[in-house]
């Protein structure tokens, strides 16, 4: 008998959810603009990874532009290898810009991330194929970040594995990350998988001429294989600030998060991370690192995680490297294990103080108050053979699963503000959901 899931909006209290639109790939590989009662009210035929609608700020003054992943690249190995070319599409649709082309090797690579600054270049996550010193003679794919400029010109790059003796790898970690080198160089997912690179922007921990390490140009990066997320200073090439890879385990493996809800507390062990990044300014919590900490399987060597399976959310003071804020399953009266996506998924900060989560995995985004309380569910009911948003025409299969499968997956998720898209874009009054039936999440 066929499995048959809730999809579309299953909660929603329009009293204390943030109204906005959102923006996601689904798994079938088409990028969607959906509003808080679940329509659609626009979508482009590409998928994003991650899909991403422009800052008109940034953007010189155009609404409606959005960037996704153009074309493939004819590289087998497929994940962090798959792009051809990226690029910026205007509101119906057609090229603004594309880059990948004149990349080194023909192909963009681009995987995880990307972000337009404020000079007008984009800040490009990438793969390099490549020797990395220190790992064996494997061509492996080295993962690192290039600033390109809007005629394509490369004007700066960083690769990580010029950088692998500032990330505190132990003896014994240095063993593991060497031996799962040698046992699958041609990794689709990459040794490290960086995941995400974010600049600072203006922040409150930088003033003119301080020599803080918080400098808006430097860029905040996580890798998700290693437990680690550091802050590259784009001046010099090493890494500024990082948290990880390990932490002392002052409450013990098994209860590390589970039975442990105080804070302020000092940070304690992630895995698999996703999605660090500023809270900006003019947002609560603004200047703290806001991630989605998955609680999947990573480390080398392996973390040693909680026997109850759940992901959660961490809001970190930088300064003191402490939790200030936190969101589990638990912080919804529900059990750990119904809030978990071992890979993908983030988590942004909205204006009003609630929390845009993506429970990747799950296909499920949802809103929470600060207090933890669910005021929007959304399930996608966009099913695919896709994996982060990779279009089911290519049967790319999910990472763990052995046999083609369908998925519901949603890499990462976009707030997006009302005046950031063409004024004639449908918008209707928010409808109460769920409410009156008391199936409140």
């Amino acid at each position: 008998m066929a499995f048959v899931r809730l999809s579309g909006v299953s909660y929603l209290d329009p009293e204390l959810a943030y109204d906005s639109y959102v923006l996601f790939t689904g798994a079938d590989g088409t990028t969607r603009l959906i509003d808080l009662n679940g329509t659609v009210v626009h979508e482009w035929p590409y998928a994003g990874v991650p899909p991403r609608i422009l800052d008109p700020e940034l953007n010189g003054g155009r609404i409606g532009d959005i960037g996704v992943q153009l074309s493939d690249s004819d590289d087998a190995r497929g994940g962090i290898y798959a792009n051809g070319t990226i690029g910026q599409l205007d509101w119906n649709g057609e090229r603004v810009w594309e880059w990948g082309a004149q990349a080194p090797g023909g192909a963009a690579r681009q995987n995880h991330d990307w972000e337009l600054l404020p000079n007008g270049n984009r800040l490009i996550l990438t793969t390099v194929p490549r020797v990395v010193p220190g790992l064996g003679d494997h061509t492996v794919g080295d993962q690192g970040l290039y600033e390109v400029t809007p005629d394509g010109q490369i004007v700066w790059q960083w690769l990580a594995g010029d950088h692998l003796d500032e990330f505190g790898f132990s003896e014994a970690g240095w063993k593991a990350l060497r031996q799962a080198v040698a046992r699958d160089p041609d990794d689709p997912w990459g040794y490290l998988e960086m995941n995400s690179a974010k600049s600072l922007g203006p922040n409150r921990w930088h003033v003119e001429d301080s020599d803080s390490v918080f400098h808006p140009d430097n860029v905040l990066i996580s890798f998700r294989k290693a437990n680690i997320i550091a802050l590259i200073d784009k001046a010099s090439g090493g890494i500024a600030w990082k948290l990880g890879p390990y932490y002392d385990a002052e409450f013990g493996a098994q209860h590390q998060r589970i039975n442990v809800h105080k804070v302020p507390r000092p940070v304690d062990q992630t895995s698999g991370q996703h999605n660090p990044h500023m809270i900006a300014p003019g947002l609560p919590g603004e200047g703290h690192i806001l991630v989605f900490d998955n609680q999947g399987g990573a480390g080398y060597p392996a973390a040693p995680l909680g026997i109850y399976a759940g992901s959660r959310v961490l809001e970190i003071d930088p300064a003191t490297a402490e939790i200030v804020w936190q969101y589990t399953a638990e912080d919804s009266g529900l059990p750990s294990w119904t809030f978990f996506s071992s890979f993908v998924s983030n988590a942004q900060r909205l204006p009003n103080g609630n929390t845009l989560i993506t429970e990747g995995m799950q296909g499920r985004l949802f809103q929470v108050t600060p207090d933890g309380d669910v005021v929007w569910e959304y399930h996608s009911p966009f099913q695919g053979y896709g994996v982060a948003g990779e279009p089911e025409v290519k049967q790319t299969r999910v990472p763990g699963v052995d046999r083609l499968t369908r998925t519901a997956l949603v890499y990462r998720s976009q707030a997006v503000p009302f005046d950031w898209v063409p004024p004639s874009t449908p918008r209707e009054p928010l409808r109460a959901i769920g409410i009156e039936a008391g199936s409140r999440p």
